[in-house]
């Protein structure tokens, strides 16, 4: 047995919004609480790196336009970064966030820096989903996996898609994501009630997403007229995308128009979360549902598909509801069910809590992924 020394760790995923980046800073941050020395390697800073962290680094990977690539080449110009680091920084160990191009380019870079660097890689869904079935990258998700030392997913639904379509010879691990507590917590926040103009009897029904097809937002719409007819309401929308614009334009000059606020992207959605009644989440494809996390660890029960990784989130009748995808009739009778139920809800919000604490800890997640660092810096040793 080795004894437990403090690892040197380089972590790359796409720094912008979304569930990845989140889980990857926040992970970052926790190993370097714990003495580990954490080295961000991507194009900008992710966005939950704001302010210092002791012992964190971010590298920029700057990706230069040439004349000659119709495309800016970010994969080798990362590759070269990734070896860079390597080498400067003496790394242990690389965690990759997607096998393509990340997982792909750790790969070359330990090529290029000659270190028996271990590489840990972590499937989180749009790689496999949706980038997988696309024959012309299969083969290159197939090495990154399989050329990897480690590889997660976030869902035991996601393990087995890759296994599905990629067919790799690696054992894949589960590893479910994880919020931080102290930022998503049940609060008192009835100040929001006052300016969003949500009256004392309105339940507030709250879905946050980058509005992509694949959310499948107007389905959460058309179940929420269902129980606007039968109960006071309001529906919060947060974020922004594509199909904001088509189902902005569709409420337009209804009975419902003003019982739906449409709130943009929002820095501080904790709040939102601590605001809402239910979440809603009907989506086509969803690996994990970060956002499910978020919202039950504020206390608030979900209703979601039985799609992917969501119904190892909500376990239906306990902490929510799970419904098949495009049934907005039968989620708007579990929504007015739960809601005309106090005594229910009550034992839905606690349970919702529990199930964070539980399945989803932050602590044990993070134990597991330092585990695996240190397979994979001592494989050679």
């Amino acid at each position: 047995m080795h004894a437990k020394r403090k690892l040197k760790i380089g972590i790359t995923c796409y720094p912008t919004v979304g569930g990845s980046g989140v889980v990857a800073t926040e992970l970052g941050k926790k190993l370097a609480e714990r003495g580990h020395e954490i080295h961000f390697i991507t194009s900008s800073m992710p966005f939950r790196l704001k302010g210092f962290y002791h012992s964190v680094t971010y590298h920029e990977v700057e990706v230069n336009n040439y004349s000659v690539f119709q495309y800016a080449p970010y994969d080798i110009a990362l590759a070269n970064k990734m070896a860079e680091v390597i080498v400067d920084e003496d790394l242990d160990v690389l965690h990759m966030h997607y096998a393509i191009p990340h997982a792909v380019c750790a790969i070359l870079a330990r090529d290029m820096s000659k270190r028996n660097v271990g590489i840990v890689t972590t499937l989180h869904g749009t790689d496999i989903t949706v980038l997988g079935v696309d024959s012309s990258l299969k083969g290159a998700i197939k090495y990154g996996i399989e050329r990897s030392d480690i590889v997660t997913a976030v869902s035991r639904s996601l393990a087995e898609q890759t296994y599905e379509l990629i067919q790799p010879n690696k054992t894949i691990e589960t590893t479910y994501n994880f919020i931080d507590t102290a930022d998503y917590y049940p609060q008192d926040v009835i100040h929001l009630r006052e300016i969003l103009g949500i009256l004392p009897e309105e339940k507030v029904l709250l879905h946050v997403s980058n509005f992509r097809k694949v959310k499948r937002v107007q389905d959460i719409v058309k179940s929420f007229i269902y129980v606007r007819k039968q109960m006071p309401c309001k529906l919060i929308l947060v974020g922004d995308g594509p199909e904001r614009h088509p189902i902005l334009e569709e409420v337009k000059g209804t009975p419902y128009e003003k019982d739906i606020l449409f709130l943009g992207k929002q820095e501080n959605v904790a709040e939102l979360y601590a605001l809402a009644d239910l979440f809603l989440l009907m989506s086509e494809k969803e690996s994990f549902g970060l956002v499910l996390l978020e919202a039950m660890a504020c206390g608030v029960p979900c209703i979601g598909t039985n799609i992917g990784g969501i119904p190892e989130v909500i376990d239906h009748n306990k902490n929510g509801f799970i419904v098949e995808l495009g049934a907005v009739e039968k989620a708007a009778l579990y929504i007015v069910e739960i809601l005309s139920n106090e005594n229910k809800y009550h034992r839905f919000s606690e349970q919702a809590l529990q199930t964070v604490t539980e399945k989803f800890s932050m602590d044990t997640i993070v134990d597991q992924y330092e585990s695996y660092y240190y397979q994979v810096a001592y494989d050679e040793e």
